[in-house]
């Protein structure tokens, strides 16, 4: 009776085991989630921008994890701005701007 009663424990144990080690894995669209993020927090992006960011980053033909951090700010930027539709003196002074940002 004991040996069945550890046995059913070890099982259990065991199942716990492997079902906590799934839960840490990650998927892909998961560890794309925290790339985005931590590249758009290193541009300190808030709002708009951020909004803008997150959805070019995550979209599936993106590649903007493998980018450099200076890749992708120009392209959050660029993006940003043709979502203003801005155009001319103004869109250089928003990218001028937007690029200079920490």
């Amino acid at each position: 009776m004991k040996l069945h009663l550890a046995a059913v424990v070890m099982a259990g144990l065991l199942m716990n085991g492997v079902s906590m080690a799934q839960a840490a894995e990650k998927t892909a669209q998961q560890q794309k989630m925290t790339q985005c993020n931590q590249h758009a927090s290193t541009q300190n992006l808030k709002g708009d921008a951020r909004k803008s960011f997150m959805s070019e980053c995550l979209k599936k033909e993106s590649n903007i994890s493998s980018m450099t951090p200076q890749q992708v700010k120009m392209k959050s930027c660029n993006t940003a701005a043709g979502d203003k539709k801005l155009s001319g003196d103004a869109r250089k002074s928003f990218m001028s701007s937007c690029l200079k940002k920490a």
